[in-house]
């Protein structure tokens, strides 16, 4: 070994290759590490396929993977194969180098060097290039599984006479392969042209000829094969004119063929297919006559062509035949758009009746009997009370509610009531404290349903339960309460083994439980619970003594998420809603299928258009997918998902619609057929929020059918922002009972307003039947108000409510202290020719940390009431009693409490209301400003001898509707009087 670093006497420092330990120790780290990185892959796999297979869709798992697979490994090799071709072809083709030149000879160093190695490099490029055009391709998987299950539309375009399935499924296929072969025919030329350039086949610097005949028949093939390819693309690009958007000043967003594209466009793609053939002929031909001469020229007339005949002839037919004329050009084009809109959004039987917006009813009696005949409004707000529902019902601090409740309809004594619902679920930002074990082990689930009249509001304003407590009691019977799938369930548990799990609290104290459910993975497998490991990055699953025999795994949770995993093929709705259906709580979801390949309907970006003031801001009220545009949809399918197994269920509800019917061949036995849906079931489902928001945004302009009209713009209109708050998002849509001019009962239904562009009046009101099971379930009718004269809107009417002295009066006196008022939904209702406006108002303050109801706004034909109860507003607009329901005598009955030091402070509190009263009466402002002070003294200790209760799990662990402190004995948060501005008497805000 050389010496280094020293003389004869120095150091002598060995050189040389690592010991046969130390090789062996890398060797072994090298093992480990591809063995640790190829057990992370399987891992995934792995759990992937338990899951799908413990929900019972293990073909949705599979049919996806050898998709995948499929489309990789064919493509892949199709890739490589034509890459690796042609450069083993250009190889073969270089010409001898006995004579070399000088450019050859600098070359000639880069040959030997990549001599030895030639077949590995030409295996490297080609996998390379195989593996990234493979999994470009196996992202495709849905385009090949509509194309290769596509069934007919059964309806042509008007351009060139095809089915939409063409354009929905055929045609993004054709697209893709296009890319492909483009993408492969690119990759191999210039494979093929650093071949010949390396091996001598062509020249750049060296005198006489460029590229050997060889190299110029090769290239000029590869050349002419481009060539065909874009041709292709013309003839393609004819029938993409008809689903292709664009700017249309005069409608903005535009799908299909306008006057330019039909006369302009439309010739030239086919004038350039022509040429590009018989260029790429050309070039062919080169194989032969050994010249570039024909097909350059040919080329550069093609692309000269394409300026001229695709660009500037388009641009000359715009400006000198179409802009003199646009109206007339364009309204056959745009009558075709209007036809394939509606159509496309479900919205071509929207029926348009005029409405006068005035009543002309003399008859007080009448109009007021009418009111309560024709709707029953909805006063408790869903997405305000949230935190009442927390308050009241909570129960235990892991326990809650989701910032927005829902709305469904339960039969009581034979009649259908509008029902505010919300499911008590597992909060684990609220346990006493959190660790591994009590996260995943022992706080695992929610319990119970609360749910309240929505028609109705207890005494000061509390809502009126009709399923409440803990465990949950009243109309809805029995069921299982356990919640261990829900919106706000987003942690996995681990159930069913040998660590007990926390039930409730009851009189005897924490009560446990354990998973009895089948859903979930078992984990008693040793590799089960190494890949869950590793999938949840938590070694402690592998060796936890808490998971034994019967452990399972319980995760995707949200019914969201499992509908999506199930049905990936499918655009899920914003908002899951919870429903008792017979002995189950069951999560309904609505799913959408939509496709982008309609001819000539307009498109949309759906997370816009389901974007409202109830979104923004909310994790839990999602809008559709973001960025997806589309430009049809229907809601082809209705899901359930069980809250206590967590099972999925899919059931055909658009039995018409070709999109579902493609994919339920793709995916045979996913989708239950719509007879499967029991009556239980169907009494629960509705016609969902998300598409109405869709149609609604489309009807702003497509509720035309005049191209003249739609051109014009006259007619547009806009949904108007929210008016109760400052959001500056639009109105959200209500569900709530109520009949139309033409109707003759009530019908559970989703409404809407609009207003004109840029103006607040109203211009006409929308609902939907959303009663599902029913012949008119998804009838859209819309009230189109006159354009004569003003109608106010949802702004101005709220702009009314704040501005009237007496209300801005008594809202200031509910605003004492540091009270908040909060305004509820402002409900529409078309009433004998004119518009009845109801909004409840909300007061939170003081003591109190959620918002009670404490008056009725309701306007109708000028008149304004802002009074404490429904029927006293509605008593006082129309001048006259009801003769269907019992008068207000404006009373209260305390409530009650089994707690003596609540019960206490309840009384307290009854006598402060009354003291206010009576000092407002006399206009004894000192006395009414101490008594107040009195009363919210009364509620805070109400309220805190309540919370201590409920902390210690005294009683049946929370207060019964009616008896609760806080929902029961207020008669105003912070003092503040439930009087009406003439200060009369409070009263139960009911209907």
């Amino acid at each position: 070994m050389p010496d280094r670093g020293g003389g004869p006497t120095g150091p002598r420092i060995r050189v040389g290759r690592p010991s046969r330990r130390a090789r062996t120790l890398l060797m072994t780290l090298g093992v480990l590490a591809v063995l640790g990185m190829a057990f992370v892959m399987f891992a995934g796999f792995w759990t992937d396929w338990l899951w799908y297979r413990s929900v019972k869709y293990p073909s949705v798992f599979t049919t996806t993977l050898w998709t995948k697979i499929g489309l990789f490994f064919v493509f892949g090799l199709l890739m490589a194969a034509a890459v690796g071709f042609n450069v083993w072809l250009a190889h073969r083709m270089r010409p001898p180098l006995s004579a070399m030149s000088m450019e050859q000879q600098s070359l000639d160093r880069y040959r030997m060097g990549i001599a030895p190695y030639k077949k590995w490099l030409l295996l490297g490029i080609t996998a390379l290039v195989g593996l990234i055009a493979g999994a470009s391709a196996s992202s495709q998987w849905r385009t090949w599984l509509l194309w290769v299950n596509g069934v007919p539309f059964h309806q042509k375009d008007p351009q060139f006479h095809l089915d939409v399935s063409f354009y929905a499924f055929d045609l993004p296929w054709y697209r893709f392969l296009l890319g492909f072969g483009f993408a492969a025919t690119v990759l191999s030329l210039i494979a093929a042209a650093l071949t010949h350039y390396l091996y001598g086949g062509l020249r750049v610097t060296s005198p006489g000829a460029r590229a050997t005949a060889a190299a110029t028949g090769h290239l000029s093939v590869l050349l002419g094969v481009f060539v065909a390819l874009k041709a292709v693309a013309y003839w393609l690009d004819r029938y993409g004119l008809a689903v292709k958007s664009s700017d249309f000043k005069a409608t903005g967003n535009w799908t299909g063929l306008r006057y330019v594209d039909a006369n302009a466009y439309l010739p030239a793609k086919t004038i350039l297919f022509c040429i590009a053939v018989i260029c790429a002929l050309l070039f062919f031909a080169t194989l032969w006559r050994r010249t570039w001469q024909l097909p350059v020229i040919g080329f550069g007339l093609m692309v000269l062509s394409a300026v001229l005949i695709g660009g500037l002839y388009p641009a000359i037919v715009q400006k000198f035949q179409v802009q003199p004329n646009e109206q007339a050009k364009e309204a056959p084009y745009v009558e075709k758009n209007l036809k394939a809109t509606r159509e496309a959004y479900g919205i071509e039987g929207a029926q348009v009746a005029e409405y006068d917006g005035k009543s002309d009813s003399k008859d007080k009696n009448k109009l007021r009997d009418d009111a309560d005949a024709t709707a029953s409004i909805r006063l408790l707000d869903p997405n305000i009370v949230s935190p009442t529902f927390q308050q009241l019902q909570q129960m235990k601090n892991y326990y809650a509610f989701p910032t927005n409740l829902d709305v469904d309809r339960y039969n009581k004594d034979g009649k259908d009531q509008d029902t505010v619902i919300g499911l008590r679920e597992l909060n684990l930002n609220g346990i006493p404290k959190n660790n591994w074990i009590n996260d995943h082990f022992r706080y695992t689930h929610g319990f119970g349903v609360v749910a309240a009249k929505g028609t109705t509001a207890g005494a000061n304003g509390q809502p009126v339960f009709t399923e409440s407590d803990l465990p949950s009691s009243g109309d809805l019977g029995t069921y299982q309460q356990r919640i261990y799938y829900g919106e706000k369930t987003t942690e996995y548990s681990i159930v069913g083994g040998p660590q007990k799990e926390i039930d409730y609290s009851d009189d005897s104290g924490e009560k446990t439980t354990s998973y009895q459910g089948k859903s979930g993975v078992s984990l008693s497998s040793p590799i089960n619970r190494a890949a869950y490991a590793v999938a949840f990055s938590e070694p402690q699953i592998l060796y936890s003594g808490a998971i034994g025999e019967g452990s399972r795994i319980l995760y995707n949770r949200t019914p969201k998420e499992r509908v999506e995993a199930v049905a990936p093929w499918l655009t899920i709705d914003g908002d899951a809603y919870p429903a008792v259906v017979g002995d189950r709580i069951q999560w309904i979801v609505d799913a959408y299928t939509t496709t982008n390949g309609y001819p000539y309907a307009s498109r949309t970006t759906l997370g816009d258009t389901t974007a409202d003031s109830l979104t923004a801001g909310n994790t839990q009220r999602a809008v559709m997918a973001q960025q997806n545009q589309v430009n049809y949809i229907r809601n082809s399918v209705k899901a359930t998902v069980d809250a206590y197994t967590g099972e999925v269920k899919l059931y055909q509800w658009d039995t018409e619609d070709p999109v579902l019917k493609t994919w339920m061949k793709a995916f045979p036995g996913t989708v239950k057929p719509r007879t499967d849906i029991s009556p239980s079931l169907m009494s629960h489902l509705r016609y969902p929020q998300d598409l109405f928001k869709v149609q609604r945004e489309l009807l702003t302009r497509y509720h035309v059918k005049d191209a003249q009209t739609f051109l014009s713009g006259s007619e547009v209109w806009q949904v108007p922002d929210d008016p109760t708050n400052k959001s500056g998002n639009a109105v959200p849509p209500y569900y709530l009972s109520m009949k139309m001019p033409d109707q003759q009962a009530q019908a559970f239904s989703l409404t809407t307003t609009f207003t004109p562009n840029g103006r607040d009046n109203l211009s006409a009101f929308m609902s939907v039947n959303a009663e599902a099971g029913t012949s008119d379930y998804g009838k859209i009718r819309i009230l189109k108000l006159p354009t004569s004269r003003t109608v106010d809107g949802p702004k101005q009417v709220q702009s009314q409510f704040n501005s009237e002295q007496d209300i801005a009066e008594s809202i200031r006196l509910l605003k004492g202290g540091d009270s908040d008022i909060e305004y509820g939904n402002l409900l529409t209702v078309p009433l004998d020719g004119g518009l009845l406006y109801v909004e409840p108002v909300y007061v939170r303050g003081g003591g109190l940390k959620y918002p009670l109801l404490r008056k009725v706004l309701v306007t109708y034909g000028g008149n304004t009431a802002f009074e404490d109860t429904l029927d006293l507003a509605l008593n006082k607009v129309f001048g006259a009693q009801s003769s269907t329901s019992p008068p207000d005598t404006g009373t209260t009955t305390p409530p009650t409490s089994a707690n003596p030091t609540v019960q206490q402070a309840l009384d307290d509190a009854q006598k402060a209301f009354e003291s206010g009263q009576e000092a407002l009466k006399k206009g004894d402002w000192q006395a009414y400003g101490q008594a107040q002070k009195d009363l919210e003294d009364a509620l805070k200790r109400a309220e805190e001898a309540q919370s201590k209760a409920n902390k210690t799990g005294s009683g049946s662990g929370g207060s019964k509707a009616g008896s609760s402190p806080s929902a029961g004995s207020s008669p105003g948060p912070s003092g503040s009087p439930s009087s009406s501005p003439s200060g009369s008497p409070s009263s139960s805000p009911s209907s």
